[in-house]
């Protein structure tokens, strides 16, 4: 049986990697879906495959998180087209890192802007349209927001301030029976984001190898091996569905043991 029946869905940075497979897992769970994406052939390209493969109905849009205006028409445009919300998704998320004594404060900021004020814009409008019916927010987090990250300063500021607004508007949206949770993943070390930038970066930022900082980075988890996507989109349909119906506020570690706080 399909434990979201019925249900409709945004996830946001859903052109691409753990966003597309959020998307996809919450259509096969009965989800009709809504994908957002800065890339709009990625993400149209995405929402068609989902479609194709789950018999779910899926859109997608492009979408800046960090413009107000266009999240809130973004959000009013998914329950047009899906009649209604129960479940929004904040995933879309940059990284970038570096020495802080070199640091260029614009990048600093956009950081923040994307991961920080990006997700507060679309937890509070997906918040206003659920509010008469209640619903499921869920911030994709990091764990470097529970723990500071080397030469990573922007990226842990902006996770460790979206656990606070996970928690802050947990408590302001009780009482509509809205839940707002995190989940904080470890090292996606498969994804798009770590083959295609973070490989590079650290080792760059560390004087290594890329081979060299995958066995950095696996051998810090209990577990040995890295996060996957489907560890996280198991996550996700737990806190999207009513097993989850009492729980809010919370920040979920999905990190093999890495991080247990």
């Amino acid at each position: 049986m399909k434990r979201l029946q019925g249900k409709r869905a945004v996830v946001t940075g859903a052109g691409q990697g753990l966003g597309a497979s959020i998307l996809e897992r919450l259509a096969e769970e009965g989800c009709d879906v809504y994908g957002w994406d800065v890339n709009a052939e990625a993400m149209e390209t995405t929402a068609n495959d989902v479609a194709k493969k789950t018999g779910s109905r899926a859109f997608g849009a492009r979408v800046d998180v960090t413009d107000a205006d266009a999240v809130r028409a973004g959000v009013d445009e998914a329950v047009a087209k899906l009649g209604g919300l129960d479940i929004f998704v904040s995933n879309a998320g940059i990284l970038i890192s570096g020495p802080s004594v070199e640091f260029d404060a614009a990048k600093w900021r956009k950081v923040i802007e994307v991961n920080l004020v990006g997700y507060f814009l679309c937890a509070r409008e997906a918040a206003r349209v659920m509010i008469p019916n209640g619903g499921s927010i869920i911030q994709i987090n990091s764990k470097s927001g529970k723990k500071g990250s080397f030469r990573n300063s922007a990226y842990a500021a902006s996770k460790f301030g979206g656990i606070g607004v996970t928690q802050s508007l947990a408590l302001e949206f009780a009482e509509n029976n809205i839940r707002v949770n995190a989940i904080c993943p470890g090292n996606l070390l498969d994804s798009p984001l770590w083959k295609d930038s973070l490989f590079k970066q650290y080792a760059a930022n560390q004087g290594i190898s890329e081979e060299e900082v995958r066995k950095k980075y696996v051998d810090q988890v209990p577990m040995r091996r890295p996060c996957a996507y489907r560890d996280v989109t198991n996550v996700v349909v737990f806190l999207a569905s009513e097993d989850s119906g009492y729980m809010t506020g919370q920040a979920i570690n999905v990190t093999g043991g890495q991080e247990m706080r």
